[in-house]
């Protein structure tokens, strides 16, 4: 589903100017043409849709594909040399970094936003407005005992809660089940699972008595398919904004996402400016996506550690 193909005028002419600049593979005034290959979090692919968008049409003989095979099924890629890039939502696991130096595949790690975690039910629930992280906890646990609404709080309706997550290749999957229930898929597994979010919304929004949980961008696209819950970590509810994540109030559902860029690829001047691209735009493209932008100085930070990583490979 597109998503934007439409961004706010002074995005738009700002990324004109630097198409107009850009489209070179390295100052010899020839054009870039050639492939990106992505693949990976459905959590990050709407950053990675409007980089793709509009990197495409500053370049337009290079073609990006991203792909959402969720964080584990794109660090499987990833590591089996079938991808560029790898959009992650959880940082790589050491088993994965080790899949990855075992086949020659050496890379660097970019953040590339912050996102709050979502808890979400459908929007005719009257009854919960806020929910504490043990609830969270008991209602997600193998062994909760919670079946229905009544059993997280007597004053709620007897009806049964079902429940909508993202699968286990997803690293937001891991994610919440590590913060939430202190270990990495410790789910109960009587939930509709999807590595698609759109699916998960559509689940949710279907549901008088459902309960999910995803990123912040696809509540933010449908919010008027969908209720926010707000989440209590120990010092009062709080809901996800840009404000509570950036000062770390919504706890513990505020993340870093991961862009992970093989340095082999660095070497093709399509990848090497797409990425160039994508931290260099993405202070304007993130917020536009439902995401919270990370700091200027953070993003050329990255640029730094790109630059460092194609001296180490010439």
């Amino acid at each position: 589903m597109k998503r934007f193909s439409s961004l706010p005028i002074p995005v738009a002419t700002a990324l004109l100017a630097f198409g107009a600049c850009g489209g070179d593979a390295g100052g010899d005034g020839t054009s870039l043409a050639g492939a990106v290959q992505i693949d990976g979090s459905s959590t990050v692919f709407p950053i990675a849709e409007a980089v793709a968008e509009e990197f495409q049409i500053a370049n337009p003989d290079v073609r990006v594909t991203v792909g959402v095979s969720g964080s584990g099924g794109g660090f499987e890629r990833f590591c089996n040399g079938e991808t560029d890039l790898s959009n992650a939502s959880r940082p790589i696991r050491e088993s994965e970094v080790e899949e990855c130096h075992a086949a020659g595949v050496e890379f660097t790690e970019l953040s590339v936003a912050w996102d709050g975690l979502s808890v979400i039910v459908n929007p005719a629930n009257d009854f919960t407005q806020c929910l504490s992280v043990e609830e969270l906890r008991r209602i997600w646990a193998p062994d909760g005992g919670v079946s229905t609404w009544s059993d997280v709080r007597t004053e709620w309706p007897d009806e049964e809660i079902r429940l909508y997550g993202p699968g286990t290749d997803s690293g937001t999957f891991d994610y919440f089940t590590e913060t939430i229930l202190g270990e990495s898929g410790a789910s109960r597994p009587d939930f509709q699972a999807s590595e698609d979010d759109n699916i998960l919304v559509q689940g949710v929004s279907g549901d008088r008595y459902s309960l999910g949980y995803f990123g912040y961008a696809y509540y933010a696209e449908n919010q008027d398919r969908l209720k926010l819950l707000e989440i209590d970590g120990g010092a009062g509810c709080v809901a996800p904004s840009d404000d509570t994540i950036e000062d770390g109030t919504y706890a513990p559902l505020a993340r870093p996402l991961f862009v992970y860029v093989k340095h082999s690829a660095l070497q093709r001047p399509e990848v090497r400016a797409y990425v160039d691209f994508m931290l260099s735009e993405a202070a304007m493209l993130v917020p536009a996506t439902g995401y919270h932008a990370l700091s200027e100085a953070q993003y050329q930070e990255g640029l730094a550690m790109i630059a460092e990583a194609v001296s180490g490979t010439d």
